[in-house]
């Protein structure tokens, strides 16, 4: 009998989002920044310590809104790694600034903080790291460059939340972070983002651009007998339906961590045998970074065909991919972007890098069995368990 597929990603729900979605329907109020975004709000300001969280229709919205908050305009320039999503670099375009591509470390596959520096020209005028795998950065360094230069730094904190560098949350260590809340994320609602305000001094600024350029909020507490533009803004609002499903993940955030994090242990601890093989290489945590078990990935050795791992993989129902093209050799990247010189960490990670299936309530059945596949196409079939790995 043939086992069931192992999809990639399965959407986690807690049981209570229709709920909430319905309590949000007899409230007539479906637009953005109602009760249940509030409650989101909250939420994450509680847990990240940022100055404010805005709700936002995305991740790549909440990138534009920082950008456009971090007065990022033509002309500049905009540090940030090429292994990362096209929303990253996009944020910085829109705003008709240049972004510089610089590699990333072998270990996090991070942004290589030791290369920022050297990446800055009179024409920069921020730094944007990318919290790959919901690994932070290192911040302290990349924090310390940007006081040196007078810089703006704008986390791309989509994979991060729940992640903590040196006991601090991921997403407010910036002056801006942004959030996702995409269906592939460990807490969800479909499509959504939020924006974490560290800087408070752009809180007015934030208030505006998110009531798409109008003091609309002002009127609201009445401060103001009516609104009206003020400045630049977009619709970039949570509608009231997708914060009501979130705000049913958000309460159960720790339970879905605690999920994604056995299933990523389980992975961890059962690869390590094809790692001492040297047939593949497990992700680097460091040891002043706590991750939140957002994606599991393995980096290949040159010698393995990946596209025939991964065709082997799905052969056997196992649902594996590939990540991220590098954005410094793509036609938009050559384009709009520039390189600070060679990246040859970034061009091997993107051939060699496999994401496995993980989600949260994946169980050990389904661990194991794309360990063996993947064990028996790497020519090195494991041993059987002698005792369980929980």
């Amino acid at each position: 009998m043939t086992e069931p597929r192992v999809p990639f990603n399965r959407a986690y729900t807690t049981g209570f989002e229709i709920g909430y979605m319905s309590e949000a329907i007899r409230e007539t109020r479906l637009s953005g920044n109602g009760p249940f975004s509030e409650r989101c709000s909250r939420w994450l300001e509680e847990r990240t310590g940022c100055v404010r969280a805005f709700m936002t229709h995305s991740a790549t919205g909440a990138l534009e809104m920082a950008t456009l908050l971090g007065g990022i305009g033509p002309g500049d320039e905009v540090i940030l790694p090429s292994f990362t999503f096209t929303s990253t670099a996009n944020a910085v375009v829109l705003r008709g600034a240049t972004p510089v591509f610089v590699d990333i470390r072998p270990d996090t596959l991070n942004v290589d903080e030791r290369l920022v520096g050297d990446a800055i020209t009179s024409r920069t005028h921020a730094i944007m790291p990318v919290h790959y795998a919901g690994v932070p950065c290192a911040m302290d360094d990349i924090l310390d460059t940007a006081r040196a230069h007078d810089l703006v730094v704008i986390e791309d904190a989509a994979q991060a939340l729940g992640s903590r560098y040196r006991g601090r949350p991921a997403g407010g260590l910036g002056d801006l972070g942004a959030i996702s809340f995409h269906e592939t994320k460990n807490v969800m609602c479909g499509e959504g983002g939020a924006l974490l305000l560290n800087d408070g001094r752009l809180l007015e600024s934030a208030e505006i651009a998110h009531e798409k350029g109008t003091d609309r909020r002002r009127f609201f507490r009445g401060e103001v007998d009516k609104y009206t533009w003020i400045d630049l803004g977009s619709s970039f609002a949570l509608s009231e339906l997708n914060a009501a499903f979130l705000w049913a993940q958000l309460e159960h955030a720790d339970e879905i961590q605690q999920l994604r994090r056995r299933a990523w242990d389980l992975y961890h601890e059962a690869l390590g045998r094809l790692e001492d093989a040297e047939r593949l290489r497990r992700p680097v945590i460091p040891p002043d970074c706590e991750h939140n078990a957002h994606l599991y990935y393995v980096l290949l050795p040159d010698d393995v065909d990946r596209a025939a791992l991964l065709a082997t993989l799905a052969a056997h129902e196992v649902d594996a991919v590939f990540h991220y093209i590098p954005l410094h050799s793509s036609p938009a990247g050559a384009r709009y972007g520039r390189t600070a010189g060679l990246l040859p960490v970034t061009d091997s990670v993107s051939r060699r890098l496999v994401r496995l299936p993980l989600w949260a309530g994946m169980d050990e059945r389904q661990v194991e069995r794309v360990v063996e596949v993947l064990s028996t196409a790497l020519g090195l079939a494991r041993r059987p368990r002698r005792a369980s790995l929980l």
